[in-house]
């Protein structure tokens, strides 16, 4: 599917610095102020969600992919990738970039390119404008690394029944709908929307110790009945249809908000080595320090290079090669580590306490290290790729 014609490699001119930075400005006055409480809480915030929804702030991040006819920001994949790398460097707050990323991109983009036009007139609009949530368990974007838990079944008066179990779902508890991903008896595999209130499917509140601001739920479906307009794309056809598209979206748009996280800990980083001083004299004057920080912003140029090149290529009439937007997510989610450690050995032990970015980051990129795969499905995917094997 094509995005809205943006240049490939936008991220390094035109109008993407500008949207990271008002995205960034945004976040900084409505989200950083929060972000530690609610991390210690695993608070979900409703009323801030629909301010950084809120389409007066002139892109609206609920629905930057949407169509402008459907309601949405019609914006670019790498415009779409500044806003939420913005967001992740002015919110600082991991959790909910992951949260508002689900549901701006994975949840909403599948709907733009496989739903029907009932299906997009009725969802799409309502998602753009952040009323309705969408929501979906990271297990269902690694494709055909892990089975379906969930099956469906023709049911007798017409329709499916679906049963199973998903965990892992983000933005699960406050979600209108879900994307559920299905097997058949034969082994083919059907994308599905599912309404909350649909019968015999219950919500529960589950999920990791990292992200803790983003909201997880678990999902079990017990014979849900669902009609057949509920199927998104070609019944049986999702592996070739919803699932390489999921993949692409996550390890790509998933991976935005970490750049500004990145750049976040990089500014901190920068500031400690310029006012803590070791031996009577600022950190910034040693070598090893220095060395540090040039580490630091080398990861930062390489992995937002990676990444807006995959983001492009949404922009050029398609989709990202699965090699090039699994080495984005690699390294980004390389990159997220070792940034992080590096900003700790500058802030020292004894450094203030301030938002606790360090330790949240340390935490929530092990766990974003493991998404999408990890890199027991990323290295095989390039690896495969080089070999000409798919």
């Amino acid at each position: 599917m094509a995005f809205p014609h943006s240049p490939v490699g936008a991220g390094a001119g035109g109008a993407e610095p500008l949207l990271a930075e008002r995205a960034r400005r945004l976040a900084d006055r409505l989200a950083r102020p929060t972000a530690a409480d609610r991390d210690r809480d695993g608070r979900w915030d409703p009323a801030l969600f629909a301010e950084l929804a809120d389409d007066r702030t002139e892109f609206g991040l609920a629905g930057p992919l949407v169509p402008g006819a459907l309601g949405g920001g019609g914006l670019s994949a790498t415009q779409t990738c500044a806003l939420l790398e913005g967001l992740g460097e002015g919110a600082r707050d991991p959790g909910l970039a992951l949260a508002v990323g689900v549901h701006a991109v994975l949840a909403t983009v599948p709907l733009r390119a496989f739903g029907s036009t009932r299906q997009r007139e009725r969802y799409l609009p309502r998602m753009a404008s952040g009323e309705w949530i969408g929501a979906l368990s990271l297990r269902q974007t690694q494709g055909a690394a892990l089975a379906p838990t969930v099956t469906a079944r023709p049911a007798a008066a017409g329709g499916w029944e679906l049963s199973g179990e998903l965990d892992l779902v983000a933005c699960g508890p406050v979600a209108h709908h879900f994307l559920v991903i299905a097997a058949h008896d034969d082994g083919g595999r059907t994308a599905f929307v599912v309404d909350r209130y649909t019968p015999g499917l219950l919500i529960g509140d589950a999920g990791p110790a990292a992200m803790r601001t983003c909201p997880w739920g678990r999902l079990v479906l017990d014979g849900c009945p669902v009609p057949d307009d509920a199927v998104l794309g070609t019944v049986g056809g999702a592996a070739t249809e919803v699932e390489p598209l999921l993949a692409a979206l996550d390890w790509v748009f998933s991976s935005a908000a970490w750049l500004g996280v990145i750049r976040a800990l990089t500014r901190d980083a920068v500031e400690d080595a310029r006012e803590r001083r070791l031996f009577g004299r600022p950190l910034a004057h040693g070598q090893s320090a220095r060395f540090t920080l040039a580490d630091l912003g080398a990861r930062y140029e390489l992995a937002s290079g990676l990444l807006y090149r995959a983001a492009g290529q949404f922009d050029a009439g398609g989709r990202p090669s699965h090699q090039d937007a699994a080495a984005a997510r690699l390294f980004v989610a390389q990159a997220a580590r070792a940034v992080t450690e590096g900003a700790a050995s500058l802030s020292g032990p004894l450094a203030p306490a301030g938002d606790h970015l360090i330790e949240r980051a340390h935490r929530d990129a092990l766990f974003f290290a493991g998404t999408g795969g990890g890199t027991e499905v990323l290295r095989p995917v390039i690896a495969a790729s080089l070999l000409g094997l798919g």
